[in-house]
């Protein structure tokens, strides 16, 4: 099963963990990495090798990361970059955790890849917006 990190400023990776479980249940080979104010560079990259030491990683690892450029994901690059089994997918979000719950034990890394960023590109809605297209479309 591949493995998934997601790794934020603050406790939000913890916080949506709990969320997606809250909808999808509990899940294995998961793990989250929190920025806190106060730390650097070296202790979020200890902390992301902590949580591999902590998991399955033969099938790969997602990191999934709040923000590009950001703190998070700039110590998970420096793992990922040296790994072919490990990327990194940013802009972390319920839709994007859901997805990827239901496709990680049967699809290849790469597709869970591509399910994670369309599920993160399709997770973004506008109410007002779909009722117009809806009405258009009854027409």
């Amino acid at each position: 099963m591949i493995g998934i990190i997601v790794g934020t400023h603050g406790k939000f990776s913890e916080e949506i963990i709990r969320s997606s479980e809250m909808i999808f249940g509990k899940q294995e080979n998961v793990k989250t990495v929190t920025f806190e104010p106060g730390e650097g560079p070296e202790d979020l990259l200890a902390k992301y090798e902590k949580a591999l030491s902590e998991m399955n990683t033969e099938d790969g690892v997602i990191v999934m990361v709040d923000l590009f450029g950001g703190s998070p994901f700039n110590a998970a690059s420096r793992l990922v970059i040296e790994n072919e089994k490990m990327d990194i997918v940013t802009g972390v979000s319920l839709p994007m955790l859901l997805e990827t719950f239901g496709v990680r034990e049967v699809l290849p890394i790469e597709e869970v890849i591509n399910t994670a960023i369309n599920a993160g590109k399709d997770g973004i809605k506008s109410f007002k917006q779909g009722l117009l297209n809806s009405e258009e479309e009854e027409l």
